[in-house]
């Protein structure tokens, strides 16, 4: 996903948004198999499998809600609702232009509603959601004004609502060169899993848990059916803390 930061402002990424790739000019990443798709899709089949846990926010409509902060282009959006999850979609991000690109992206069914954050928060209504979802977010923020995202993801979910936080995980040496090497990182800072949940915990959160996921690279599809049997092992390249409002 795209980044949001608070400290740089959106003008660093909009140049980004014609050509966004998820950094897949990386040549170590193309090495690896995979399109930008394959590392989005991962992510939100991990996060529907976690949905069939019911989610207990009081949602008195027949659908969930789901926010993407920090949205990007809307890929994650899209390749949700190709994967079947016909719930409310929302994103919001920053950068002005991302928004732009992914409302002329969109081809499926009813648009989700993209809206910039030009106050640097997300423009919704306290408590309108049900799932909050950052992707890939948190470490092009300045460790400076992490805590106010975190206050503010909160703001937007309802209590007993769920949030997903997916991050690059830095003691994974191949992410960390990826990351490294890729021009849309340049600026990037990563964060360890304690550290999301101590900012999760500061704004209000409970019940965290942490899973690592991507542990083999797509072009090894032999190996894909065990990634479920190590999401407990601290070496994936990705890892995802989810947690509840209280």
């Amino acid at each position: 996903m795209a980044p949001l930061d608070h400290n740089r402002g959106p003008a660093e990424f909009d140049k980004y948004a014609a050509d966004y790739s998820a950094g897949m000019d990386n040549p170590l990443k193309k090495c690896l198999g995979g399109d930008a798709e394959y590392y989005i899709e991962v992510k939100a089949d991990w996060l529907l499998r976690d949905l069939r846990y019911p989610i207990k926010s009081g949602n008195s409509s027949n659908k969930l809600r789901l926010l993407d902060y920090g949205c990007g282009v809307g890929t994650m959006l899209s390749v949700l609702r190709r994967r079947g999850f016909s719930e409310i979609l929302k994103g919001c991000d920053l950068s002005q232009e991302m928004i732009k690109e992914a409302q002329s992206r969109w081809t499926l069914d009813e648009m989700p509603d993209f809206r910039f954050m030009q106050d640097g928060k997300a423009p919704f209504s306290d408590g309108e959601f049900d799932i909050i979802l950052l992707s890939s977010v948190l470490h092009h923020v300045d460790i400076n004004s992490r805590n106010q995202v975190y206050a503010d993801a909160l703001r937007v979910l309802k209590p007993l609502g769920r949030i997903y936080i997916f991050e690059h995980n830095p003691l994974n040496p191949v992410t960390v060169w990826v990351v490294k090497h890729t021009d849309i990182d340049k600026n990037a800072v990563l964060l360890r899993p304690v550290e999301v949940r101590e900012g999760l915990h500061t704004a209000g959160a409970v019940r965290m848990r942490t899973s690592y996921l991507m542990f083999f690279p797509p072009r090894w599809t032999y190996c894909h059916s065990l990634e479920s049997l190590l999401h407990w092992l601290p070496c994936g390249a990705q890892y995802v803390v989810t947690a509840e409002k209280a």
